[in-house]
């Protein structure tokens, strides 16, 4: 190859690694923290903690949040409840800022029957900014019905 070859391929080499290098800068961290649910794996229920951080609520802001439960084929099969403040369903709620712990029962959404056992991911969301953690639910040697 000519020295003309190789300063192409050279140059071509290092404009291909920056990108990589630019594309990795690091997003802020998002204004809550989704804690993980206790016990996991459950059965028949879990509680899943969650914090809106300061950041979330400045200017007197109340943020919109929204908890969901996914199986494993993404389809919503349950919205928790907050633990604190009656049965309220945590989707589309405005909450001040600080913590919370929600409640989900291991029912479908119809609160008709429990959920199989398996892999669950749950989603919090905070003004369109998610978060996504994975529980199992776990029934052994549980009595027949």
């Amino acid at each position: 190859m000519t020295g003309r070859a190789w300063t192409g391929l050279l140059l071509g080499l290092m404009v291909g690694m920056a990108a990589p290098a630019a594309a990795q800068v690091p997003s802020p961290s998002p204004p809550f923290e989704l804690g993980d649910n206790t016990p996991n794996p459950f059965y028949p229920a879990t509680s899943i903690p969650f914090v809106l951080t300061p950041e979330a609520c400045s200017d007197g802001h109340v943020p919109l949040v929204t908890l969901e439960i996914y199986n494993v084929l993404v389809q919503v099969v349950a919205i928790p409840e907050l633990q604190a403040g009656g049965s309220e369903r945590v989707r589309g709620l405005r909450l001040r800022c600080g913590s919370y712990v929600a409640y989900w029962n291991g029912r479908y959404l119809d609160n008709e029957r429990d959920v199989t056992s398996g892999v669950y991911y749950y989603r919090l969301t905070v003004d369109g900014q998610s978060q996504v953690k994975k529980m199992i639910v776990r029934k052994e040697n549980q009595p027949a019905r």
